[in-house]
């Protein structure tokens, strides 16, 4: 896979991609300090699109993925959350898909969580959407890392025995990564992921761009568009 063509049409079949060294390091340095003192012990968060260092991020990812045409330039930011996975907060996750947004919608059911509304959108409206997952540390094989399954994402919303046959049917891939790689993935793509097997910290800041504007008369909670005026964010 090489070159931003490459990128792009293995995103489409794959679901996934993984782009190295895509951050500088002082971003990401930054980033961590924040993450520390905002969250001290705690084992992430889903609200941190709020915060200045994880906007700056959304704002140079943007800009990185929209050069290399991986991205559409009318995308914005609309989530950024924490998984930090540390050999005192180990955990797994089963196979799934991402089927929640943080948006609200007059008359739509929803859920609360940590304090603002997420529903659970169309097919349409999740196949719009990327998800960059920056790495804050080196993520081996031993450090849990995110397992998926190729191509996956072109079979829509999947329930718990379809997404088990496809996964045995198309096997998974362990998407290892180094400090600064990025993995875009698509919400409908099946991942998992499993408890790290060595005492080591696992830092994932995990972002969501989309489109500006919402269908069905569905609305983000708050976004973050890119270099312009904070006039035009929410």
């Amino acid at each position: 896979m090489t070159g931003a063509e490459g990128q792009a049409a293995w995103l489409a079949r794959k679901g996934y991609a993984l782009l190295p060294g895509l951050l500088p390091p002082d971003l990401l340095d930054d980033a961590a300090r924040m993450l520390d003192d905002r969250l001290g012990t705690s084992a992430g968060s889903r609200n941190l699109l709020v915060q200045p260092h994880c906007r700056e991020i959304a704002r140079t990812l943007k800009a990185r993925l929209v050069a290399i045409s991986l991205l559409d330039a009318s995308s914005v930011a609309v989530q950024c959350t924490l998984f930090d996975k540390t050999p005192s907060r180990n955990w797994l996750v089963a196979l799934h898909q991402d089927t929640s947004i943080p948006a609200s919608g007059e008359g739509v059911a929803g859920v609360v969580k940590e304090g603002e509304p997420y529903l659970q959108p169309p097919d349409e409206v999740l196949q719009s959407l990327l998800a960059v997952r920056v790495h804050l540390d080196d993520c081996g094989e031993s450090a849990g890392p995110l397992r998926v399954v190729p191509g996956s994402h072109r079979a829509g919303r999947l329930g718990d025995a379809e997404a088990q046959t496809l996964r045995d049917e198309h096997g998974e891939t362990v998407c290892t990564a180094a400090r600064g790689d990025a993995l875009l993935m698509r919400p409908l793509l099946l991942h998992a992921s499993s408890r790290a097997h060595a005492p080591q910290r696992r830092r994932v800041l995990h972002f969501l761009f989309g489109p500006a504007h919402l269908p069905h008369g569905l609305v983000w909670n708050r976004t973050v568009a890119g270099i312009e005026p904070a006039s035009q964010e929410n």
